[in-house]
């Protein structure tokens, strides 16, 4: 399965899915900043857990979205 990512300008979100102990999914948000140096990611956990992998996922794609709409060029 291809990452999915969102980018705007310099910032890119990479977003996945975690499965934890109790058999429920978090997802995660990875941003980096391509500024010509060395990238730096910064991983946002989804602070609710899912039930399934697509609720995980669609969790983290709202929150790279918020993410990104927060950041200012």
């Amino acid at each position: 399965m291809e990452d999915t990512t969102y980018t705007k300008g310099i910032y890119t979100a990479t977003i996945g899915v975690r499965a934890l102990d109790d058999g429920q999914f978090q997802g995660l948000v990875s941003l980096t900043r391509d500024d010509g140096e060395a990238a730096d990611a910064t991983l946002y956990e989804v602070e609710a857990t899912s039930e399934n992998e697509e609720e995980a996922l669609n969790e983290a794609r709202a929150l790279a979205h918020r993410i990104l709409g927060e950041i200012e060029l």
